[in-house]
């Protein structure tokens, strides 16, 4: 499971240029989760995030 803190983020979008499935997109200055299923639990989205808003379970 992807959780985004919505209150840290920064809507950077560094979450989403490593994520290789593209399950994150940044939408009107928004990170979505648009698929999870296709998630890798690579944790690449939670070690770049520079304000520690991403946690992949």
């Amino acid at each position: 499971m992807i959780k985004v803190d919505y209150q840290r983020c920064g809507y950077c979008g560094a979450c989403v240029g490593v994520c290789e499935p593209l399950v994150l997109q940044l939408i009107e200055n928004m990170v979505v989760v648009l698929d999870e299923n296709k998630c890798k639990k690579c944790k690449a989205c939670e070690v770049v995030c520079p304000l520690n808003a991403i946690k992949v379970e």
